[in-house]
């Protein structure tokens, strides 16, 4: 399906502002659809002469009008004759106005009430939004949805005057409130008129014990608060909203419970009628991400103790493999050394991480210049990395990085010798898709032995490699010529 921003590149000339605009409405509009109890369609004129709806908006609170999705359908001809046109829309475009219809009409079986909304931008309608409420479950309207719909008409008024939605900020990414979880109507005193039974329990459980109504939203929540600067910052909010400036959210702690809190100003026409305040309890998501921060900081305070602990068991094994005489033990404790040394830089990247998955490419780029040290004394081999191996879950990097660092070693020690004089060099390339990450390690040097079998192989870096490949990674690995010579080890894990 096109998106807004496709539907609009393509049938219009609209600009960049215009467009940004529009995608604030529709970013915006779920609250007023929820409010209206209708369903919202955007319209905008194609170069055609034609309209295109470009967004689409169903309500929470009430049967959606449109099961089908209406986003693209084009209305061609002024008179259009396709049961939900809405021939008001044409004519809000050149009117500027909001056109309701007197008497309800019928989509099929369901009975429904249209208007067209223009919407406003640096003075000119770019685009209408039609409107449509079902009505089939018609009946005398309560105290809230009362409410809810001259919130809606103040907010549509607003759309057609050009002053909503607004550019509001949001720095700390809080998410939105519906009018479901929790609607406050404030007057144009910062007076409570009107409060719903959600709004009503969210307050309650912050400790208020009797009726909001009638009292000053700012009073109430000032004394609720606990924190000082958050108290200070909501009667702040409130107030800048109920005299008609900005809207703005914030998330506060009360003694018993935890809100989000968001204000609407609300300014018809240009004149400040008060705001429409929503409320969510967010107490159990809260204690729930206090839960999760702290699991997070304990797994990777282990991941860093580990990585820490790796580090001083690799230095002792180095300190000892000076001491040593031997040149066969020297060589099996470096080795130990280089291995790890891999664990704990995965360690490492994991107690940085927040998500439990390492980038490949980093752990690569950070293990080639050891291994680059390594060639410099016993060849003269570069290794470098070509391609992207992308991101991997902790249980598949930790294998994946042991098996790449026993290839890199295996290519480098015993691919070239010192006394060859050209120039030698390992290349580590991936191919990846949804499925499967394929790692080649390809040399450049003498090639394999003949009649090699890694699983008859007594190295003890390729048996390691032969058990992690099958078992740890589920995959499979093979060694072959390369083309052009040298050795090409190609390894193949599913990414389950």
């Amino acid at each position: 399906m096109s998106t807004l921003t496709d539907l609009l590149a393509e049938h219009t000339s609209l600009s960049g502002a215009d467009a940004g605009h529009l995608q604030r409405v529709v970013a915006e509009w779920q609250l007023m659809a929820d409010l209206s109890f209708a369903d919202l369609l955007m319209y905008v004129p194609t170069d055609s002469g034609a309209l295109i709806c470009v967004a689409q908006c169903r309500p929470n609170t009430a049967p959606t009008v449109f099961p089908s999705d209406q986003v693209g359908r084009v209305v061609v001809e002024d008179d259009d004759t396709s049961p939900d046109a809405n021939p008001q829309v044409r004519r809000a475009f050149t009117s500027g106005r909001i056109l309701r219809e007197e008497d309800p009409t019928w989509l099929g079986h369901i009975a429904i009430r249209r208007e067209a909304v223009p919407v406003r931008f640096s003075g000119e309608v770019v685009a209408a939004i039609s409107r449509t409420a079902n009505l089939a479950q018609l009946r005398m309207p309560s105290h809230l949805e009362l409410a809810y719909q001259d919130c809606a008409n103040d907010l549509c008024q607003m759309m057609s005057d050009g002053a909503y939605p607004q550019n509001e900020g949001n720095s700390r990414g809080l998410s939105t409130p519906r009018a479901g979880d929790g609607f406050i109507r404030v007057d144009d005193e910062g007076v409570v008129v009107f409060a719903s039974p959600n709004a009503l329990s969210a307050v309650h459980r912050m400790g208020w014990t009797t009726d909001l109504t009638g009292n000053h939203l700012t009073d109430v929540l000032g004394e609720l608060l606990t924190d000082r600067f958050e108290a200070d910052d909501t009667v702040a909010m409130i107030r800048e909203a109920v005299a008609g400036g900005s809207g703005r959210r914030i998330e506060a702690d009360a003694r018993r419970a935890s809100v989000l809190i968001r204000t609407v100003p609300l300014r018809p026409r240009g004149q400040p009628s008060g705001a429409a305040v929503l409320v969510r309890d967010v107490t159990e998501v809260k204690r729930r991400d206090r839960a999760l921060i702290s699991k997070d900081a304990t797994i990777r305070e282990i991941h860093h103790r580990v990585k820490n602990n790796l580090q001083s068991v690799s230095a002792l094994l180095r300190l000892q493999a000076r001491r040593t005489e031997n040149p066969e033990a020297r060589g099996a404790l470096t080795e130990a050394v280089r291995r790890v040394a891999a664990i704990a830089l995965v360690h490492e990247l994991l107690s940085g991480s927040v998500d439990e998955e390492v980038d490949l490419d980093v752990v690569v780029d950070q293990l080639v210049p050891v291994m680059a040290d390594v060639a410099s004394g016993d060849s003269n081999a570069v290794v470098r990395r070509g391609g992207t191996l992308g991101v991997l879950p902790s249980d598949l990097a930790m294998p994946m990085v042991m098996v790449l660092t026993e290839l890199i070693q295996n290519a480098v020690e015993h691919g070239f010798g010192t006394e060859d004089s050209r120039e030698g060099e390992v290349v580590i390339e991936a191919d990846r898709n949804t499925r499967r990450l394929v790692v080649t390690v390809r040399d450049n040097g003498v090639g394999l032995p003949p009649s090699f079998d890694i699983r008859a192989s007594e190295r003890l870096g390729l048996q390691i490699v032969h058990t992690l490949v099958r078992i740890e990674l589920g995959g499979t690995l093979d060694l072959a010529p390369a083309a052009g010579g040298g050795t090409a080890a190609v390894l193949t894990v599913p990414l389950r």
